[in-house]
C-alpha cells in the first residue's frame, strides 16, 4: 500500500521511496520483513526454491508499485488532516463507531441495466452498466469531491452467463489495480468457473478502477492517503456489490455466491457482514487492516514525516472502523465462510488472515505454500474453490458437470447435423 505524502518533501520522500525498493528486488526480505513477526499460531512456511521465488515475485510486485508512486502536494495536508478531524466528531456523534454497521445504508433497487456483448480470448462475455446512485452521507468531508468524479459515478460488471435455465451466480471482486476482463478473467479462472464448473460469473469493476478511473492508472486515489476517499471508495464497492446481487435474484438467480481476492477479499468480508443471505463467501488472500498495511509496507521515516506533517494515525484508526470487516459481526452462517491464504505473503501478510479467521470463529481456511501472486496457479486453491462452491450448492459435482456439458455438446451436434451445419459430424 502507498501513500501520497507530500511533494513540498516531494521529490527527497520519492528518492526514499525508490531507494527503499532496490533491497526489495535482490530479495533482502524474502525471510521476512520484521524477522521475527511471525505469529505461533501461522502455518509455518517449508522454504525451498519454488517457495523463495514466489516471495521473490511479491516483492517484485511491490517494489514496481513503490517505483510509481504517486504523491499529494503539501498543500493538500491540510485539507486531509481537516477532513480526518471533522469525520472523526461526524461519525462519533451519528453512533458509527460504536456501530459501525449503522453507517451503511441499503441501497435502492436497479432500474435500468445496459447490457452489451463482447468476444474475448475467455469466449463471449457481456458488459453491464448502470448508475451507481452512491453518495456519502450529507455533511461527510470529502462528499463534494467524491461525487465530482464523474467516471466513478457508473457501475461496470463483467459477466459470463449461459443461455437457457437459471444458473447459480458467482460474484468475484477484484483486487487492487484489477478492473479490465482480461486481468480480471484470468485472476478469477473464469473460463474455469463458468465451464468446468457450469456457473454464471459476475465480476464487478471496484470503484475508481479500469473505467471507473479519476487518475493515471486503475486504482489511483484508492489507497493513496487521502483516506476519506479510501471509505467512500470501500463504502461504494459494498453499496454497488449489494445492488448488483439484488439485481441477480430479481433476474432469477437460485442462488449467489461471493469470492474475492485481495482488495476483493476484504470487500468479500465486509459484504459477508452486510448480506445474511449469500450462500457462500470466500475471502482469498484477504487485506483486512488498511492502516496495518500502510505500516507495514512504508518506510518508518516516511510514517515520521506523515506524523510531522500532523497525520494522526489514532484518528485514522478510528474512522476506518466503519468499513473494517474486524469491526462488524459476520452474518453469512458459519459453514458457508471460507477462506484461503498464502504462507509467504509479502503483500497481505498472513496475520490479516488469521485475524479474519478468528473473527470468523475459524471457518475452514486452506494455507498454501505461496505468496500473494502466487494464488493464481495454487492446485489447492483451486480444491478449496471447487470445494466451497460444491458443498454450498451452487456448482455441480465435477463429473455431473463433465458429463452435463457433454450431452449439451452432443445434442447441439446432433441438432446442427439434421440442420445441415455440420455435414459428416455424425459419421
Amino acid at each position: 500500500m502507498t501513500g501520497r505524502i507530500g511533494w513540498g518533501v516531494g521529490h527527497g520522500i520519492s528518492l526514499a521511496l525508490r531507494a527503499s525498493a532496490a533491497p526489495l528486488l535482490v530479495g533482502m526480505h524474502v525471510v521476512g520483513r520484521r524477522g521475527n513477526d511471525r505469529r505461533p499460531d501461522a502455518p509455518p512456511p517449508r522454504w525451498d526454491l519454488r517457495l523463495v521465488s514466489k516471495a521473490a515475485l511479491d516483492e517484485f510486485f511491490f517494489a514496481t508499485e513503490i517505483a510509481s508512486a504517486t504523491f499529494f502536494s503539501l498543500r493538500d495536508r491540510r485539507r486531509i488532516v481537516h477532513e480526518i478531524g471533522s469525520a472523526v466528531r461526524l461519525y462519533e456523534r451519528k453512533g458509527w463507531l460504536r456501530e459501525p454497521a449503522r453507517f451503511h445504508r441499503r441501497p435502492p433497487v436497479v432500474e435500468q441495466v445496459r447490457i452489451d456483448e463482447h468476444r474475448s480470448a475467455f469466449g463471449p462475455f457481456q458488459h453491464l452498466r448502470f448508475e451507481s446512485g452512491y453518495e456519502p452521507h450529507p455533511g461527510e468531508p470529502g462528499r463534494k469531491r467524491f461525487l465530482e468524479y464523474q467516471a466513478n459515478r457508473t457501475a461496470h460488471i463483467w459477466t459470463m452467463r449461459h443461455p437457457g435455465p437459471h444458473r447459480s451466480w458467482i460474484v468475484c471482486v477484484p483486487g487492487y489495480r484489477m478492473g479490465h476482463p482480461a486481468v480480471d478473467f484470468t485472476g478469477f479462472r473464469a473460463r474455469w468457473l463458468y465451464r468446468d464448473l457450469g456457473l454464471n460469473v459476475a465480476i464487478p469493476v471496484m470503484p475508481l478502477h479500469g473505467p471507473r478511473r479519476v487518475g493515471r492508472r486503475g486504482g489511483d486515489g484508492y489507497l493513496s492517503g487521502d483516506f476519506l476517499d479510501t471509505i467512500h471508495a470501500q463504502t461504494q464497492a459494498v453499496w454497488d456489490i449489494r445492488r448488483l446481487i439484488a439485481w441477480l435474484r430479481a433476474e432469477g438467480a437460485p442462488r449467489v455466491g461471493v469470492q474475492g481476492v485481495s482488495l476483493g477479499g476484504y470487500t468479500a468480508a465486509l459484504l459477508a457482514s452486510l448480506e445474511e443471505d449469500l450462500d457462500c463467501v470466500i475471502a482469498g488472500i484477504p487485506a483486512v487492516d488498511f492502516l496495518r498495511l500502510l505500516r507495514s509496507h512504508t518506510p518508518e521515516i516516511l510514517l515520521h514525516v506523515a506524523r510531522a506533517m500532523g497525520i494522526r494515525f489514532d484518528r485514522i484508526e478510528q474512522l476506518l472502523r466503519v468499513i473494517s470487516p474486524l469491526a462488524h459481526r459476520p452474518r453469512v452462517p458459519f459453514p458457508r465462510r471460507y477462506l484461503y491464504a498464502g504462507v509467504a505473503d509479502r503483500l497481505a501478510p498472513p496475520d490479516h488472515a488469521l485475524d479474519l479467521w478468528h473473527h470468523w470463529d475459524r471457518p475452514r481456511c486452506e494455507w498454501y505454500q505461496g505468496g500473494h501472486v502466487s494464488f493464481l496457479w495454487e492446485r489447492n486453491v483451486r480444491d478449496l474453490l471447487q470445494e466451497a462452491l460444491t458443498s454450498s450448492g451452487l456448482a455441480l459435482p465435477r463429473k455431473r458437470a463433465r458429463s452435463k456439458r457433454r450431452r449439451k455438446g452432443s445434442e447441439r451436434r446432433r441438432r446442427l447435423a439434421r440442420s445441415g451445419g455440420l455435414v459428416g459430424a455424425t459419421r
